[in-house]
């Protein structure tokens, strides 16, 4: 049977283009990924019928065994990776090969095109581009498919070069149902159609993936299993080898790299499920996505259900892998898995075990630890704002720079450990810059004291460090709010403390600037924080800290900012200076400029530029006229 349909020409989508454009020009240089997409691809087909034939059982017709087929032919350059799965309609065909729809992807291009080399085939592992990546070693890519319980089937076609072709596909043809992809090979390509090639990278990438695998390895000959698609999980850990886990991560998390850890355990008793769990040793793309949706798959009884069960909180949404149980039906639906009791037990019971393991992998493994956290400390964080439960278990795993830790992290046991004499809270300082704010000046007297204090530089900070309570008893305070209470607390040099007091002609000067700046601080006061700076803003002890107001103000959370307070060192030479001058015009202005000096220290700028260009002149042109 043939068929004389005129074909469907249709562009790609702008983004597949790009992404086309860079698969062949700008990474290059490590194609194996391709067979691991189409594999995973074909896999995938395969699961999503098992699930649809629970509900309709004859979509499996004749031919109950689901399988993935390789078949090469050397001599012709090409190579076909085909699947007895759900296959395509016309229209899901076009959807499927013709748009992307999975976030992330202009980042992803974005990262690909300032690459090179083997770190953009990293990337692209990473980021799992699928059927395109066919394009790196073929000139040319025909897809043929129909859908189980159709009795159409259809052709797509491409050279990857900015259009492809629908149309009608010969029945005779075309498989009784699924989806074969065929490959023209690239001259220099051509290597992939050789058997060697084919078993190599099968069992390096796709030994685990949880359908049968076989290679036919020239036209007519028999097939060769690669894999028997037994599911890995359900094996024993002292028999999985750790490039068998490493295979599975890859195939399961659409990642080319190697994971960081791997949690594996079976769970007995009331609720009866196995998970194998994995951190990944780089950043998966859609880390940072607006939806923060996990990446957890459920199975029942090893048939896969559905990966939007959100099986871990979403502050653990970088861990990848699986859950099955079989104490869910089959057919369970879409509401069932939103409001079931069991899958509530089975995320407490993972996000426990995560958690307990990545604690274990910090004391045991801290170097490994190291690099989780540099990965995905800010995410984790996330959970000290949102798990109010857990927050004193994810508080032992935080990591933090610090003004004592260098380009290392300290843990807050550390940080207790080293408390001062007469120290009773634990403090930070949050911005948004890391360098900036270590050399803030309110600082100085914490420098001065020998005191910690944590640098807190993700948006996250902010909101966790006013919402938690305390760490062991020792409550969390910004440098940046209230007083800063240091006088119980002797200097490195063994000095006595400077006297809060401040004399009675800088105590006349505050009251001054006070009058002065009324409309813009709430308060003008002596500081025992400041050792080298004249002045620095703080924030009153209610309410947000300095760095909390601004989030808050720009995310409209706050009508209007609240007056800061003006914190003066008055044993600054300048100050003791100002002191001195009764002239009231050179008094406001020096109290202005003072103010806005302390604006640009915390980050911010003059609230009017003009007023502080004429007020610096004057006292420019008054230094001159002077000397």
């Amino acid at each position: 049977m043939t068929t004389t349909a005129t074909p469907e020409h249709r562009s790609f989508e702008a983004d597949v283009s790009r992404l086309l454009h860079m698969m062949v020009h700008s990474v290059y240089s490590d194609r194996d990924v391709f067979l691991r997409e189409l594999i995973s691809n074909a896999a995938d087909a395969c699961e999503k019928l098992r699930y649809e034939a629970i509900g309709n059982p004859e979509l499996l017709g004749d031919d109950p065994k689901l399988a993935i087929t390789i078949s090469a032919d050397p001599e012709a350059g090409r190579l076909t990776i085909a699947d007895n799965g759900i296959g395509m309609s016309h229209d899901e065909m076009i959807e499927a090969l013709g748009t992307i729809a999975r976030s992330g992807t202009r980042s992803f291009m974005e990262r690909v095109a300032t690459a090179d080399g083997k770190d953009g085939a990293q990337l692209i592992g990473q980021f799992g581009v699928g059927f395109y990546s066919a394009f790196m070693v073929a000139e040319k890519v025909e897809v043929v498919s129909r859908r189980a319980g159709s009795a159409e089937a259809w052709t797509w076609s491409s050279d990857g070069k900015g259009e492809f072709t629908v149309a009608p596909a010969a029945l005779d043809e075309a498989p009784s149902r699924g989806t074969c992809v065929t490959l023209h090979l690239m001259e220099e390509a051509k290597s992939y159609a050789e058997r060697w090639t084919l078993e190599r990278i099968v069992k390096e990438q796709s030994g685990h993936v949880p359908v049968p695998i076989s290679l036919i390895t020239e036209p007519g000959a028999d097939a060769v299993a690669l894999s028997d698609g037994a599911a890995l999980w359900t094996r024993p850990k002292s028999e999985i080898t750790k490039d068998e886990y490493a295979d599975f991560y890859r195939s399961v998390a659409g990642q080319y790299d190697e994971p960081a850890a791997t949690i594996h355990f079976r769970a007995e008793g009331l609720h009866e499920y196995t998970a194998l769990a994995f951190v990944p040793g780089a950043r998966p793309f859609d880390l940072f996505d607006a939806d923060r949706k996990g990446r957890i798959k459920l199975y029942v009884k090893r048939v896969f259900i559905t990966d939007e069960a959100e099986l871990l909180p979403r502050y653990l949404r970088f861990v990848r892998g699986i859950v099955d149980t079989a104490d869910l039906p089959l057919n369970v639906s879409r509401e069932m898995i939103q409001d079931s009791p069991l899958l509530g037990a089975i995320k407490k019971g993972v996000t426990n075990r995560v958690l307990a393991d990545l604690a274990k992998l910090a004391e045991q493994e801290p170097d490994t630890f190291r690099l989780i956290w540099d990965n995905f400390g800010v995410v984790i964080k996330e959970g000290l704002y949102e798990d109010f439960a857990r927050r004193e278990q994810l508080l032992g795993l935080a990591r933090f720079r610090t003004t004592a830790s260098g380009e290392g992290w300290r843990s807050l046991k550390d940080y207790v450990g080293a408390l001062k004499d007469n120290q009773t809270a634990i403090y930070y300082i949050a911005g948004d810059d890391a360098s900036r704010i270590a050399n803030s000046p309110q600082l100085e007297g914490f420098r001065a004291r020998g005191i910690e204090v944590l640098l807190l530089s993700d948006p996250i900070d902010s909101f966790w460090a006013s919402a938690a309570p305390d760490f062991e008893g020792k409550p969390f305070k910004s440098v940046t709010q209230g007083a800063a209470d240091l006088g119980l607390i002797p200097l490195l040099d063994g000095a006595a403390p400077p006297s809060a007091e401040a004399s009675e002609k800088i105590a006349a000067l505050l009251a001054s600037m006070k009058e002065i700046l009324a409309e813009e601080v709430a308060d003008v006061r002596s500081s025992d924080r400041l050792t080298e700076s004249a002045v620095c803003l703080v924030a009153s002890d209610k309410g947000p800290d300095r760095q909390f107001e601004r989030l808050l103000s720009a995310a409209g959370r706050v009508e209007s900012a609240a007056k800061p307070i003006l914190e003066v060192n008055p044993r600054h030479a300048m100050v003791s200076a100002l002191s001195s001058v009764e002239d009231d015009a050179l008094r406001s202005d020096v109290a202005h400029l003072l103010l806005d000096t302390a604006r640009v220290l915390d980050g911010d700028r003059p609230i009017d530029a003009s007023a502080f260009t004429e007020r610096l002149n004057r006292l420019v042109m008054l230094s001159f006229s002077d000397g």
